[in-house]
């Protein structure tokens, strides 16, 4: 089924419905109801924050329609640091890790993705974009650690053959997220075809007049029985976690879960005290030390904002 596109809201004024956010510009938001009409909407009130992926209820009204509710959500995958918050999407099931051989990755952003699935609930891979490039043999060594943490890798080509990846999106509610240029919007043109219309439809409806990828957009997968959709978001040079509570950043890290609560004291950070199960698992060579390294400043962030004195 393709997304719908604004318009003339074919539901009478003064009627309540459900549905889903696809798009968001400033304070106007488009729902999808569940009847796949697309209705232009505000937000009743000021004290909601609202992503891509989030349920409503909406009450149509002249012109379009009123957010009266955000409904419970599975989760809310978004970065954050100490000054501000960047919403990417809410009830996701996968998140995509998407990179490419002619980009310089930051492979740092591919831990801190997996960690973000992680913390919410969510699978994550690696969407190794354009295999058909000549340096793309150089680009899977480098994946191999993610690999080993049990994170699949899937190669596809978004100019060429984005099946590999559409099979694996089938019934799944997915985030793609990125470093710029490495081909998350061609990725989505190729598997939801017409796309970059739909998107400038929908910022003219909103206000926006363009259709750059600077707020994300929902987009519901063709030809899937089982009501998968995926979010673009724009592409990212940083992605913080200080709104991670600091106790429940270790279990967001696969390879250390299992070695919690094995070390002598129960409040071990993992650093210097004796007998650290982790520690101990970093020199078998079970745990990479930048993957802990990331987790004491991931925590020293989250500890930081928390700060009553900062």
């Amino acid at each position: 089924m393709p997304d719908p596109v604004p318009g003339k809201v074919p539901v009478r004024r003064g009627a309540h419905a459900t549905g889903t956010v696809i798009a968001a510009y400033r304070r106007h938001w488009a729902v999808r109801t569940d009847d796949a009409v697309s209705v232009d909407c505000v937000l009743k009130g000021r004290g909601a924050t609202i992503a891509a992926g989030d349920r409503v209820a909406i009450a149509v009204v002249a012109g379009g329609g009123v957010i009266e509710e955000v409904l419970p959500r599975r989760n809310l995958v978004y970065r954050s640091d100490a000054f501000k918050k960047k919403l990417i999407a809410a009830n996701v099931t996968l998140v995509v890790g998407v990179v490419a051989p002619d980009i310089n990755v930051d492979l740092e952003l591919l831990d801190r993705w997996s960690v973000a699935a992680e913390a919410e609930g969510c699978k994550f891979l690696v969407g190794a974009n354009k295999s058909d490039h000549p340096a793309f043999a150089t680009l899977l060594p480098r994946l191999v650690p993610w690999q080993r943490l049990g994170y699949e890798v899937v190669a596809l080509s978004a100019k060429r053959d984005v099946q590999p990846l559409r099979e694996r999106l089938r019934g799944e509610h997915a985030v793609m997220v990125g470093q710029s240029g490495m081909g998350k919007s061609t990725i989505l043109n190729a598997l939801v075809p017409g796309t970059a219309a739909r998107v400038a439809e929908v910022s003219v409806a909103l206000g926006s007049g363009r259709h750059t990828t600077t707020e994300s957009s929902l987009h519901l997968l063709p030809d899937d029985p089982r009501g998968g959709w995926v979010v673009d978001s724009p592409g990212m040079t940083q992605f913080a976690l200080a709104h991670l509570d600091p106790g429940a950043i270790p279990e967001a890290f696969v390879e250390i879960r299992p070695f919690l609560g094995r070390c002598r004291f129960r409040d071990c950070r993992h650093d210097r005290e004796p007998d650290c199960a982790v520690r101990a698992a970093v020199e078998r060579g079970e745990v990479a030390p930048h993957r802990v390294a990331l987790m004491h400043t991931l925590i020293a962030d989250s500890r930081y904002v928390r700060d009553p004195a900062r």
